[in-house]
């Protein structure tokens, strides 16, 4: 079997993508192009365009991984550790938070799973930093696709279910769950952009993880 072959029937695809990541962890985007990887997996320079047109497919096409495998870790938090079928959202976004929520609200307490999809998302952002560039990089260009967009915004709408779930209960405090949602993205995303860029000191992500978490979830519960 040549090399080329060992590759065939939609292997060579996902080879090209888990090259792409460790290019990008490694030189950043500028340093990926088609031919490259191609070179890097020993095949054809002509290979790689069976599967992308050109670069901006591959960088559009990783983008959609990264954006598939964070929001499967973040189903999975917010169904407790089990796997959740994934609920399309439709125009009326109010409805499509509120349709979903009761999928996520049998599943155990809510501030437990709330924080675990934060552990998940910390994990997942200094786990794939350049990824998580990329993907909000691309889901933000002017010609972004509508699967790349919904697949962004199902991130945010994850965590709005579970806030939701959690109004129903009376664990979390009255509000818009897509708001409550973007504050708890804020917490976690800022904790893992200061852990990348080195700030956190001497402090262990894991600790300042556990304490942002802990003052998010007073935050969020109603008041007495």
């Amino acid at each position: 079997m040549t090399v080329d072959g060992s590759y065939h029937h939609g292997n060579l695809r996902a080879a090209l993508l888990e090259r792409a990541e460790a290019v990008l962890t490694a030189s950043g985007a500028e340093g990926l192009s088609l031919r490259g990887l191609a070179r890097d997996l020993g095949v054809s320079h002509a290979a790689p365009s069976r599967h992308f047109r050109d670069r901006q497919a591959l960088l559009d096409a990783l983008a959609v991984s990264g954006f598939t495998t964070l929001n499967a870790r973040l189903r999975s938090a917010a169904a407790g550790g089990t796997d959740e079928t994934d609920e399309r959202v439709g125009t009326d976004e109010t409805a499509g938070v509120a349709g979903a929520a009761g999928a996520y609200g049998a599943a155990g307490p809510v501030g437990a799973r709330l924080a675990e999809l934060g552990r998940a998302y910390v994990d997942f952002a200094v786990g794939h930093t350049a990824l998580l560039d990329l993907m909000f990089t691309v889901k933000h260009a002017d010609d972004s696709s509508a699967e790349l967009r919904e697949l962004g915004h199902e991130s945010l709408l994850i965590v709005a279910r579970l806030m939701e779930a959690g109004q129903r209960t009376g664990a979390v405090r009255p509000g818009d769950p897509v708001q409550l949602a973007q504050v708890a993205f804020s917490t976690v995303h800022g904790l893992a952009t200061l852990a990348v860029a080195s700030l956190l000191d001497d402090t262990p992500l894991s600790e300042a993880t556990e304490l942002a978490l802990e003052i998010l979830l007073a935050g969020l519960r109603p008041g007495r």
